[in-house]
């Protein structure tokens, strides 16, 4: 069981400076008289899963907001190396886009993708931001540009066989399934080579078949392309699957953080979900049902390349 977390407190693990991706240190958020986010701070170490969990509105997507330069906390701090090798750098007051340069990639709750444009069109939209070729190389059809066109399409055919969309490079991305949908905004966010990727609710609106092979996706990602990962999630068997550690926030304040099996058995989780409060959670000893983990071992070629039944676990 962790402890809970008072406001304004350290972040846990200490860790080497190199191996932090993002350092956030007592960031407060405010829109007007409306705090967001209250004295929040957390560390992501390199080649972590960290979820991010909470009930609606506890501030979650204003973290991550924060953490791409669409907002800019009034107090605090936010230092990012999202690549190895890099000098940390504080995103407060960048652009997304210089953001982005920085290796740090995001997926949204809602879909953006460009849904005229094909599967394979979309993720090279991603590939192209790091391109050096401009207009003028374009029209003109010079050989560097050439060149960079033809990387960019086998990188994009890659990226999609990489989350199992290759027979659907040439379909319009409207076209496809929804949970096809939420691969091909990952496929793009890895377009644009990210040290770290922040995944907003991935899951949402998707069946325990698709859940099983995003599940798969983003421990790959993590493992074999080596790509750490920020997911908020709602999905507490989809979070316990695949996170490393898991930071709580509720009311925009932190207030638990620990790995899967501490977090589940932690009061003052249980009763941020519940409504009640943590010292009536310990009186009454309640605690959150035991949640079947999603399997994750097997591939997602497999996965893709066949109907999955979905087995009993999935489907309590």
């Amino acid at each position: 069981m962790t402890e809970t977390m008072e406001r304004g407190s350290a972040p846990s693990p200490s860790a080497e400076p190199s191996d932090l991706i993002f350092d956030v240190d007592n960031i407060t958020l405010r829109f007007g008289g409306v705090v967001s986010l209250n004295e929040v701070s957390l560390q992501m170490h390199r080649g972590q899963v960290l979820a991010i969990i909470g009930p609606n509105g506890a501030g979650k997507t204003s973290l991550f907001n924060s953490l791409t330069g669409v907002y800019s906390p009034q107090e605090g701090s936010i230092l990012c190396r999202a690549r190895a090798g890099d000098s940390p750098t504080s995103v407060i007051g960048l652009k997304t886009h210089v953001v982005n340069r920085l290796g740090v990639a995001r997926t949204f709750q809602n879909i953006r993708l460009f849904p005229a444009l094909t599967a394979l069109e979309n993720v090279k939209v991603g590939i192209e931001t790091r391109q050096k070729s401009g207009p003028i190389s374009a029209m003109l059809g010079l050989p560097r540009q050439r060149r960079e066109e033809r990387e960019s399409t086998e990188a994009a055919y890659e990226l999609l066989r990489r989350v199992g969309l290759e027979r659907r490079a040439n379909d319009v991305a409207g076209s496809l399934a929804y949970g096809e949908q939420r691969r091909l905004e990952i496929a793009r966010a890895m377009g644009t080579n990210p040290g770290v990727i922040l995944l907003d609710e991935p899951a949402a609106g998707i069946n325990p078949a698709e859940k099983r092979e995003l599940a798969t996706l983003i421990k790959g990602l993590n493992t074999d392309d080596g790509v750490s990962v920020l997911l908020i999630e709602h999905d507490m068997k989809l979070v316990m699957s695949i996170a490393d550690r898991i930071v709580v926030l509720n009311f925009g304040q932190k207030i638990s953080e620990g790995t899967p099996e501490e977090i589940k058995r932690d009061p003052a989780v249980i009763a941020a979900y519940l409504g009640t409060s943590a010292e009536e959670v310990a009186e009454q000893d309640l605690s959150q049902p035991e949640l079947h983990r999603i399997d994750t071992a097997v591939s997602l070629a497999e996965l893709t390349g066949q109907d999955v039944a979905e087995t009993p676990e999935e489907s309590s």
